[in-house]
C-alpha cells in the first residue's frame, strides 16, 4: 500500500519492506521474490521466524546495513554485508539520514511455562520506530501492550502484532492503538506461525484509529 511517498509491503508474519527514498525490510522471513536490495535491515530479536541470515541475505548485499539486537550478531556475522549496528532498548541510530530508535518489547502476561515469559523483558528484545522520509513507522516486534507505548509520539504508522499466544490478542492490540495514537495500524503476526485473517478483521472492527490489513 501506498502512504503519502512510502511504499508499505507485508511479505509475511511479521516482514515488511518499506521503499521511501531509501529500501528497508524489517524481519526478513520466508521472503520468496527480491526485486529490491536493502539498504537497511532491522531485526527485532533472535527467534528464528524474526532472524533469519537465509533470509537477510536474500534481501542484502554488500552495501546492506544491518541494525539488530547482540543476541543475533553471531548468527549474522557470516554475512556479506557493510556493518551491523547494535541496538538495545533506549539506543537511537541515525543512518543514511533515517533516524531508528530501538523502543522496549516484552510480554506482561504471556508465558512459556508459569513465570517465565516467551519474551522476557530482561533479554532487551526490541521493536523500532523507523523514521524514512519524516515519517514515523513503529514496528512492535514481538510484544504485549507496555507501558511504554504511552510515550511513543507522533507515530504515523504503527505495526501491531494481533495473533495472541506470544504477543498482544487482537484485543490487547486494539488497546495499544488507544496509548500510541498511530494515524495508521497494520496488523501482523498472523497467518505464518500463529493467528490467522480473523484476529486482522477482529483488529480493525475493534480500533479506534483507521486500520489496513494488507
Amino acid at each position: 500500500m501506498e502512504y503519502e511517498g512510502l511504499s508499505i509491503e507485508r511479505i509475511n508474519h511479521d516482514c515488511f519492506k518499506i521503499k521511501g527514498s531509501k529500501v528497508v525490510y524489517i524481519d526478513p522471513f520466508q521472503v520468496e521474490d527480491v526485486d529490491e536490495k536493502a539498504d537497511l535491515v532491522l531485526i527485532t530479536h533472535e527467534h528464528y521466524d524474526h532472524c533469519s541470515p537465509s533470509d537477510v541475505e536474500r534481501v542484502s548485499n554488500e552495501n546492506t546495513i544491518i541494525v539488530t539486537v547482540a543476541n543475533c550478531q553471531s548468527k549474522l556475522s557470516g554475512l556479506d554485508i557493510r556493518h551491523i549496528a547494535l541496538a538495545e532498548p533506549g539506543k537511537k541510530i541515525k543512518i543514511e539520514g533515517m533516524l531508528i530508535e530501538a523502543v522496549p518489547a516484552y510480554n506482561i502476561n504471556k508465558f512459556r511455562s508459569p513465570g517465565v515469559p516467551y519474551h522476557p523483558k530482561e533479554n532487551q528484545m526490541v521493536g523500532y520506530i523507523l523514521t524514512i522520509d519524516g515519517k514515523r513507522i513503529y514496528h512492535a516486534g514481538d510484544t504485549d501492550t507496555i507501558p511504554e507505548m504511552e510515550g511513543f509520539e507522533n507515530i504515523d504508522v504503527a505495526l501491531l502484532p494481533v495473533s495472541g499466544t506470544y504477543v498482544m490478542t487482537a484485543m490487547e492490540a486494539a488497546e495499544a492503538c488507544r496509548k500510541i495514537k498511530p494515524k495508521l495500524a497494520i496488523p501482523m503476526h498472523y497467518g505464518a506461525i500463529v493467528g490467522t485473517q480473523a484476529d486482522a478483521e477482529t483488529f480493525k472492527q475493534r480500533a479506534s484509529y483507521r486500520v489496513e490489513i494488507i
